[in-house]
Parts: structure tokens; sequence; C-alpha cells
């Protein structure tokens, strides 16, 4: 392959040497399958392109100083799958062939995990799909489950950098009992319009509200949102939110380093009270806050002013990022080294 400039890697989809599938017949899985097209043959009238019966999932692979390559939190992905699947009633994966799927599809891709301290890392794609010909709205019997991977740069270009929010009401990303808690595809396209929408007007991404009463915050457009104020680490709780595996991290690394932790409803308001301000995720780990503006209100609420992180989401960004890359013990039986 062509010489990779590793230091320089954007978030996107780069070819890898192989990836893994598993089908699913009638409910029964198959044996795990090695494949290094990139191409899926997939019937015209499958459900997956007509009723959106589509699950994913996000992780990654670090190279550590020692070379070794360490896989973050990888079960809890595969459980967060199996509750997607629940949720637009697909045949869920078994969650150790998502994890002999995972090893295999990484294992076989070696050479495209990025090395140590270039910033950049293994992108980890696992995608299940309903692929049952029908034009009848049911779920379907037979099911096809892909990991590619991909070496990835910062999913924002400004990396661990503060940048611009926007509080855009007239958008919703899902309905209060809908999918929100599911990573499934539809709630990525709801979220197109408002999220181009921010993108031309200067802004990183949509700070959504919750959709029936406009009065609480809910989530980033890519990612979970937390803030910090008087040594608490606070994030939203809603029913319509994607419960992110990077949040539920921090907030275990947050009560280690001695700050409360408080997953509740978050009044707009409270944004006037806080210090910090950082949206979270597989792809960002974490993105600092600049500043929210509410565009519909004429407000904006400001959390950096030289251009830096504050103190303590870097604290947080070094210590989860040190756990990652095996320069500190993983004492919570995150990390599966390879």
């Amino acid at each position: 392959m062509k010489e990779i400039d590793w230091s320089n890697l954007s978030f996107g989809y780069m070819p890898t040497d192989y990836n893994v599938r598993f089908n699913c017949r009638n409910g029964e899985w198959g044996e795990l399958e090695v494949c290094s097209s990139e191409i899926i043959n997939l019937h015209m009238a499958a459900t997956c392109l007509h009723y959106g019966q589509e699950a994913f999932e996000g992780l990654k692979a670090f190279r550590g100083k020692d070379d070794k390559i360490r896989i973050f939190r990888m079960r809890e992905n595969a459980e967060r799958m199996q509750a997607s699947c629940d949720g637009i009633l697909m045949t869920k994966l078994p969650v150790e062939k998502f994890e002999e799927a995972v090893l295999k599809a990484v294992e076989l891709n070696q050479r495209f995990v990025p090395p140590y301290e270039s910033g950049a890392s293994l992108y980890i794609r696992p995608l299940l799909i309903g692929t049952t010909p029908q034009v009848g709205v049911k779920a379907a019997t037979d099911y096809l489950f892909v990991i590619f991977v991909t070496p990835v740069g910062p999913y924002f270009k400004a990396g661990f950098k503060p940048t611009p929010y926007a509080i855009l009401r007239q958008y919703d990303r899902v309905a209060p009992l809908g999918t929100g808690t599911y990573k499934i595809g539809g709630n990525y396209a709801a979220s197109l319009v408002a999220g181009e929408k921010a993108h031309s007007l200067g802004y990183s991404a949509v700070l959504y509200l919750d959709a029936k009463e406009k009065k609480y915050l809910d989530e980033c457009g890519p990612a979970n949102f937390f803030a910090i104020k008087n040594n608490t680490y606070i994030t939203p709780k809603s029913e319509s939110i994607l419960p992110s595996i990077t949040n539920k991290s921090l907030m275990v690394l947050a009560e280690e380093m001695g700050l409360k932790v408080e997953c509740r409803k978050v009044p707009v308001e409270e944004l006037a009270t806080f210090e910090e301000a950082g949206a979270c995720g597989t792809a960002a780990v974490i993105s600092p806050v600049e500043r929210i503006d509410d565009l519909d209100e004429n407000k904006s609420y400001v959390f950096s002013k030289d251009g830096e992180a504050g103190p303590v989401c870097k604290a947080l960004y070094a210590r989860l990022r040190a756990i990652q890359y095996g320069d500190e013990p993983d004492t919570h039986g995150w990390v599966t080294v390879l």
C-alpha cells in the first residue's frame, strides 16, 4: 500500500484488506466469514432499504507505545447493538459472535492500526441489516452482520480544540418515545438537515433540546453533552438520548478524580452557570465547546475565551486516552489487548 500520512488523516473511509461477516438465515446465525470485497450483494426489496431495519456501532482500536493493540469497551458495544435490535425488532447477534468478529477484523488489518502518538486510531464499524426481500411492513427473518475497519483522524477538524455549537429549536432529532436510545441510521438521517444548517452558519454541531417541551438539553448531533460546574460532572438524562459508552466511561473517571456526577434533566437556562462544556462519543472522544449560541433567544453562553479547553475537560480527555493507549493501567476491564 502507499505510505499513509498518519498524522493528517481525516475522519473518513479508507479501504483496508479485509472485512468479516455473519449471515443469519431464519433466525440462525452461521459461521464467521472473511471477505476481501467491499461490496454487499443485496436484494432490492430488502427490509433495510425499505423499512430501515439497520443498526450499527462504532468503536476503536489503539496502538500503544509497547506496540500492542487495544480495543476499547468491545462488550459494551455488543450489548448496545443488542438493545438496538430489540428496539427495531431485529434478530440479535450473540455478544460472543460480535466479539469474535471484532477481534478477527482488527487482527486481519493490523497494518492499518496507526502508530502510537500519531493522533490517529483504527475505527471499527459493525453493521447489521435486514436482508429478507418483502414489501409488507414486518421484521426480516434474514440478516447480514458486517464489520469493516478504517484508520481515522479526529472527528472534528479542530481536534481537541473548543468549537461553537448552536441551539436550533425548529429541528428535532427524535421523538420523545421514539428510537433516540438506539444506534440506528434513521436517527442520523433525521439530523442531517439541522447539522448542515449549523455548519452553514459556522457551527460544529447542533445542541438539541427535548422535542416535547423545548425546555431541557438533549444531546448534540453526533454526541452526548456534558458540562462542569462546582466540581460536578453534569450530563442530561432523557429517554431520547443514545447511551454513549464514552460518556459512561467519563462519568466513572470523573468520580475517580473527585467530581460529583449528576445525570439528570438539565434546563436550557442552566447553560449560563456552567464553567466548561463538551460533547463526547467514540468518534470525537471529547470535543470541548467554545460557546453555545441560542439563536432563537439571541443568547450566547461562552465556555472558552482563549481557544483552550477547560482544566476538567483536559484532565478527563488525557485520562481516557491514557487508558485507551495503555499508558495508564486499565482497572475497569475496559480494554481488550490483541
